[in-house]
């Protein structure tokens, strides 16, 4: 039997003056996926640390900066790709610092399917952002956080 354990993902939303948030659409493990820039924290690492890294690695070395925390996982939510895991999750609000070092699309999922390249990134106004368009159950509860937050 394997033992339980947890799982920490570590998230960056970065809300621009036009009230959009930043979103990812990647290609991964055979599944196409819409979620908040981040990933998986390393043994090791701190949140911020890992976050920094995290950007870093996705966006072509962008650097981020003024990080405050804006939501911790507070439900049970078991984690998709491990077994016997449970996932916790944390989101910073983030800002992008200049030059911005990685291309930001209109279309989702602007790249070729089994290419080089597996991940895009676009803006999507927080008022027009919908639960069913990003794919993590965490995700999900997050966008009606952002709502709440940045929308009253």
């Amino acid at each position: 039997m394997t033992p339980n354990k947890f799982i920490l993902r570590v998230y960056g939303l970065v809300v621009n003056e036009q009230k959009e948030v930043l979103i990812s659409d990647e290609f991964e493990l055979g599944i196409k996926m819409t979620k908040f820039p981040g990933g998986g924290l390393e043994f090791g690492e701190g949140l911020t640390d890992g976050l920094i890294r995290e950007f870093a690695e996705e966006c072509n070395g962008q650097e981020i900066e003024n990080l405050r925390h804006f939501y911790t996982t507070d439900f049970y939510q078991k984690a998709l790709f491990f077994e016997n895991a449970q996932l916790i999750s944390v989101y910073f609000l983030v800002d992008l610092k200049l030059p911005l070092r990685f291309s930001v699309s209109e279309k989702a999922f602007d790249f070729e399917i089994g290419g080089p390249v597996t991940q895009s990134f676009r803006w999507v106004k927080i008022n027009e952002l919908k639960e069913d368009d990003v794919t993590f159950p965490i995700d999900k509860f997050v966008v009606g956080k952002l709502k709440q937050t940045f929308l009253g």
